[in-house]
């Protein structure tokens, strides 16, 4: 019997409580099911990842790259760039930079609650990508290429060993992106439709941060959708076997059966109305800190607080990826007073996840990522502003098998390029996949009459912020 026919035969009468237990032991029996975890290529450190994506390219000179000649040299004509009307001057910054944790990892002094985490923290300060623009670089961190569509990182992992909930799917993301690429960056392009993430979140301003597309169904009870969806697969199957075999089929009719789980659990996962003050008060949700939707923060949100504590408890209720998105760091003007509140919108609620995912024993094994598409230049841009840099960058990690208290690359004394222990865009993908336990050499997939693979034919596992 498998797990359709268990489901029909049981759910009427039994709710959602039945409803979840009997998926979960159908999922246990079921080895086909797409989403179970599969063998590693060697051991792996992290279980789980949660990608804290800052959508617009935030500026690494004014956050994580201490660079004291910038301020020496404010204002001087900047030879190696290229601005409107000719060579840029020299911007400092205009932030304070203050070394913390027993490392004396330099922080600017806007991150007071991050920097009491910098002994987890592994700063990757010589970050490189190819291309200054949004859309290219955007999806490029996604999927590995900025060219053609390719199955975004969290869809990859799927083929990595972790927890799994049945009642779950494997990848969430909160607030997705609505340009640069959109569902692009979270699809699921060739591999099983079922690999694509499930989006939670208006990905815009306003609206409910955890909203979740059709996750109640207000006209029929559980045994009539039941019904209703069988006699939907069963048209589905019978369309798969008179093509012998259709892996977008396949794809549907998984993603419905996982649809129909998801109303037994989600909703409970994404309440945090039971979550103590002390809990609210450390991701900055009481306080109203951490607003923004696409666009940025909003003033007393909380939105994007609530969504790292929403982030927390689904993996810990067994996704395997989430990704947290946030725009509005594309400073091209009024680079002070948009970085100052774009860093206090971020600064508590990330501080308050990492301790989150310390005090219950998870931040050993949960991979934390921090970082956007590019970085910015030293030099002005609008006099208040900065231009996009794609040749230097800052990004971290937390937990999950990084050396913490650890800064690895260098850029040069202004921070517009990478200049040691460079790190490209396809080594970053490596060193995640290696982190979970997947070799991206061996991570292929055969498409369009060639192997495709995260990394194409590139990147390089830097084993230097292994811990």
């Amino acid at each position: 019997m498998n797990r359709r026919q268990m489901l029909k035969g049981t759910s009427c009468g039994f709710g959602y409580l039945a409803l979840a237990a009997m998926a979960n032991a159908a999922a246990e029996k079921e080895s086909a099911n797409p989403l179970a975890p599969k063998k590693s290529h060697h051991a792996a450190k992290a279980k789980r990842v949660i990608f804290l994506c800052m959508d617009g390219g935030p500026s690494h000179v004014d956050m994580f790259d201490y660079k004291p000649k910038l301020k020496t040299d404010n204002g001087k004509t900047f030879k190696s760039g290229r601005g409107f009307g000719g060579a840029p001057t020299l911007l400092a910054s205009q932030f304070a930079f203050k070394q913390f944790g027993q490392s004396g990892m330099w922080m600017s002094e806007q991150f007071s609650e991050l920097g009491k985490h910098a002994d987890s923290i592994c700063m990757l300060n010589g970050m490189h990508t190819d291309i200054p623009n949004h859309p290219q670089a955007f999806v490029q961190m996604h999927t590995g290429s900025f060219q053609f569509p390719r199955p975004s990182m969290g869809a990859c992992t799927h083929d990595g060993p972790a927890t799994e909930n049945a009642n779950l799917p494997g990848f969430v993301t909160l607030n997705p992106p609505v340009q640069n690429g959109g569902s692009v960056n979270y699809g699921s392009s060739f591999l099983p439709a079922i690999y694509q993430a499930t989006k939670i979140g208006a990905g815009g301003f306003g609206g409910d941060p955890n909203a979740v597309a059709n996750i109640k169904n207000t006209r029929m009870k559980t045994d009539a959708q039941r019904e209703q969806l069988d006699f939907i697969q069963s048209l589905n199957r019978t369309a798969a076997e008179r093509d012998g075999g259709n892996a977008a089929i396949e794809g549907v009719i998984e993603s419905y059966e996982l649809a129909f789980r998801m109303q037994a659990q989600l909703p409970e996962v994404l309440d945090t109305s039971k979550e103590t003050k002390a809990t609210l008060d450390m991701y900055g949700i009481a306080a109203g800190e951490g607003g923004g939707g696409f666009g940025g923060p909003r003033p007393g949100g909380g939105d994007f607080g609530r969504r790292c504590l929403t982030a927390r408890r689904l993996v810990e209720a067994g996704v395997r990826f989430v990704e947290v998105s946030m725009g509005g760091w594309d400073q091209h003007r009024n680079l002070k007073d948009d970085l100052e509140r774009n860093c206090k919108a971020i600064d508590k609620p990330i501080a308050g996840l990492l301790e989150d995912l310390r005090k219950r024993d998870m931040l050993k094994d949960t991979l934390v990522l921090w970082g956007g598409e590019f970085g910015r230049t030293p030099y002005a841009q609008f006099g208040d502003g900065r231009d996009h840099n794609n040749k230097g960058f800052s990004m971290w990690m937390a937990g999950g098998g990084v050396k913490g208290g650890h800064v690895h690359g260098k850029t040069d004394e202004y921070g517009y390029e990478a200049v040691e222990d460079k790190m490209h865009i396809h080594d970053w993908h490596a060193t995640i996949l290696h982190l979970l336990g997947l070799d991206h050499e061996k991570l292929t997939y055969r498409y369009a009459g060639r192997d495709m693979r995260l990394t194409d034919v590139k990147g390089n596992v830097a084993k230097e912020v292994l811990a």
